[in-house]
């Protein structure tokens, strides 16, 4: 099974009001309507995926029974989750975790780790707090980033850059990034900005209305601090499918930056905030509350399209003599003049 994890760093709005706590039994329908609640008054893309989740609601629950066994109660949880075709939205229970798979694996994987590490680099390559770096012939440097869970180190870049600072052009393969911590995207992303730079925008949940949204706020990210190596020249990063979450959020900052080019498939976006609760019985449930735009202030749940001309899938007959389709497209593109 293929997974990917998630952590982000986040202070949720309190609502201060006070309402009523609404409380659930410890039974199939109790620990049903709670899961349909919790998401009902949290989950912040409703709107943008067209969930009728009223409609929902009344077609799973026909289906409870009192004397349903958990693992019964379990499917049919899940079922009802996977109609928000959520990468993060997941049930956690002792003996399984639900998880919608088709946001990547209806599409191409576009993805060879053997391509690179042989072919490539001849697994002459360094790797450090999860990059895995070294020159390709063509004097393009390769940075592969397989997670932002990884914690990134301002000493480490500075090592990775320095060896790569004689290359014509820089590849970030973020291809089969499932995500990790913002705080690593916002640190390598540092090293690609002059200035303050605006890397989107969030909305934050202000009620249990499916609309009840703060107006977005913008969040900014700084250069790296001087005597720590930037990139000033071109940049390509390689995307696919599995592209996900934080990974997500740094193409969607990457694309706008000036001499970054995003080459390969659409991101598999899943760019909300994650928001856990609990049901009665104590299974665990976590999904986005909170939606972050890019710089433009466009939705980016459903993925970052390639940069104009640059969208390309790894040719399967040219992988068997070697070849990934893809890192040659970027060598070729980051050879030219931009």
């Amino acid at each position: 099974m293929k997974k990917f994890y998630l952590t982000f760093t986040i202070i949720l709005l309190t609502l201060t009001s006070c309402h009523e706590v609404e409380e659930w039994e410890n039974d199939p329908r109790g620990n049903f309507d709670a899961l349909w609640t919790i998401l009902d008054e949290h989950y912040c893309f409703f709107n943008e995926k067209n969930v009728d989740w009223d409609k929902i609601y009344n077609r799973y629950s026909a289906r409870l029974d009192d004397k349903m066994t958990r693992f019964e109660l379990f499917q049919v949880c899940s079922e009802m989750l996977d109609e928000l075709k959520d990468g993060h939205t997941n049930l956690i229970t002792p003996f399984s975790t639900s998880y919608y798979h088709q946001w990547w694996s209806d599409y191409p994987q576009n993805y060879d780790e053997r391509l690179w590490q042989e072919h490539y680099l001849n697994f002459n390559y360094r790797s450090t707090c999860g990059i895995y770096y070294g020159i390709l012939s063509q004097n393009i440097g390769y940075m592969n980033y397989s997670s932002f869970s990884n914690t990134i180190g301002n000493g480490n870049l500075d090592e990775v850059l320095a060896h790569l600072l004689s290359c014509n052009g820089l590849i970030i393969d973020v291809r089969n990034n499932g995500g990790g911590n913002l705080t690593n995207v916002e640190t390598l992303v540092a090293r690609f900005i002059k200035q303050r730079t605006l890397a989107g925008y969030i909305s934050h949940k202000t009620g249990p209305g499916h609309n009840d949204f703060s107006s977005p706020e913008p969040f900014y990210y700084e250069p790296a601090e001087e005597g720590h190596i930037p990139w000033r020249k071109g940049v390509v990063v390689l995307t696919n499918r599995s592209t996900f979450s934080a990974a997500n959020n740094f193409v969607s900052i990457m694309k706008y930056l000036p001499n970054v080019r995003i080459v390969g498939a659409t991101t598999g976006g899943g760019s909300g905030m994650p928001y856990s609760s609990e049901l009665p019985n104590g299974w665990g449930v976590r999904f986005s509350a909170c939606s972050i735009l890019d710089p433009k202030g466009n939705v980016t749940e459903f993925g970052i399209n390639p940069s104009q001309g640059c969208e390309i899938d790894l040719d399967p007959q040219a992988a068997l003599q070697g070849k990934d389709s893809m890192i040659d497209f970027a060598i070729e593109l980051l050879n030219q003049d931009w």
